[in-house]
């Protein structure tokens, strides 16, 4: 969808100052690769979304990870390992609330195919599956995603243009009352002379109507409020950036992904599953590693309130890119909601 439809910046909705990617993407960190599977039949609106740190073995090459659970009303799995381990070993999903599980055998179904000593000669594997509830519009019920449909996303992951709105695992979703979905942005860092990259892709189901903030101050409110009305739903942010960090800087700079949020005026009401998940590219953890020590380079401490602030700004803007990507959609029983697109451009000068 990337290229035919208008972007938060096509609106003049600028976040912050920093500089974005060539991409403005998750994917302008070099080798991250993203997927979509989209399921509109009938009455589902649903689907996957894949994000793979690299192209090669994630098993056996994993990469440096931590987790931030801003709010924890969420079914998300393998989280509780990155937390101990600061790795992840994965391609990540994202899916709806009932199809975590799938979404698991899948990822367990994949590395095995990959490392068949999974399980037997060496340890076994720990899936990353995050989730939000899509239910309003689509029948989440149905349990229709399956684990074919979570490798068919895996298998459609590539490098360059993310699509972005209601496709994947942002189909059904919702945000401020507004149509919502995926949605990703990037800012650039210049680091002793060289440039790296910081990406956000989120996946967007939260906000209560008539909460939305935009950069400019002016809060939509939009036509014909249906559905919840508390803060509710859940948000995914995936950070991924080149810069080697230390897991715990990782978590540091994943919990700066609150911020981005509170800019759009979310609060993280009681009924919210907010989590942000951060890898870095930078350095492979070899899982047949030989040695008894081994070394690393990571970002100088002092340095890291430039990435916090491409945390919060790439925040903002992948949220809002994907309820600007996203048109109007009816759903499940007739549920609708409106596009914040036809709202912004409704009040264009003409």
């Amino acid at each position: 969808m990337t290229g035919t439809v208008r972007l938060a910046r096509d609106y003049g909705l600028a976040c912050g100052t920093l500089p974005a990617g060539a991409l403005d993407a998750i994917t302008d960190v070099p080798g991250v690769r993203v997927g979509h599977l989209t399921r509109t039949d009938g009455a589902l609106r649903t689907g996957v979304t894949a994000v793979l740190p690299h192209g090669g073995n994630l098993y056996r090459d994993k990469v440096p990870a931590a987790a931030d659970v801003i709010n924890g009303f969420g079914k998300s799995a393998g989280l509780i390992q990155v937390e101990e381990l600061g790795s992840i070993e994965t391609p990540i999903l994202l899916t709806n609330t009932f199809a975590v599980g799938a979404g698991f055998n899948a990822l367990v179904r994949h590395a095995i195919r990959g490392n068949p000593d999974i399980g037997r000669e060496t340890a076994t594997v720990n899936p990353v599956v995050c989730e939000c509830n899509d239910g309003y519009l689509s029948d989440i019920q149905a349990m229709a995603l399956t684990e074919a449909d979570a490798l068919e996303a895996v298998a459609a992951a590539v490098e360059g243009p993310v699509a972005q709105g209601s496709v994947g695992a942002g189909t059904g979703m919702s945000a401020f009352g507004f149509k919502s979905g995926i949605g990703t942005a990037s800012r650039r860092l210049v680091l002793d002379g060289a440039s790296f990259h910081l990406g956000v892709l989120a996946l967007a189901n939260f906000g209560r109507a008539g909460d939305l903030v935009l950069p400019d101050g002016r809060r939509p409110v939009p036509p014909d409020v249906r559905g919840p009305r508390g803060e509710r739903g859940s948000v995914i942010l995936l950070m991924a950036t080149d810069i080697p960090l230390e897991s715990r800087q990782l978590r540091r700079v994943a919990r700066r992904g609150g911020a981005g949020l509170a800019r759009l005026g979310a609060w993280w009401g009681h009924g919210s599953g907010d989590i942000a998940l951060a890898f870095t590219t930078a350095r492979r953890i070899c899982h047949d590693q030989a040695r008894d020590i081994v070394e690393r380079a990571c970002l100088n401490e002092n340095r890291i309130d430039r990435l916090f602030r491409a945390a919060v700004e790439a925040t903002q803007e992948a949220v809002l890119n994907a309820l600007c990507a996203s048109p109007a959609m009816t759903g499940r029983d007739g549920h609708r909601r409106p596009s914040l697109a036809d709202w912004l451009s409704e009040r264009e000068p003409s």
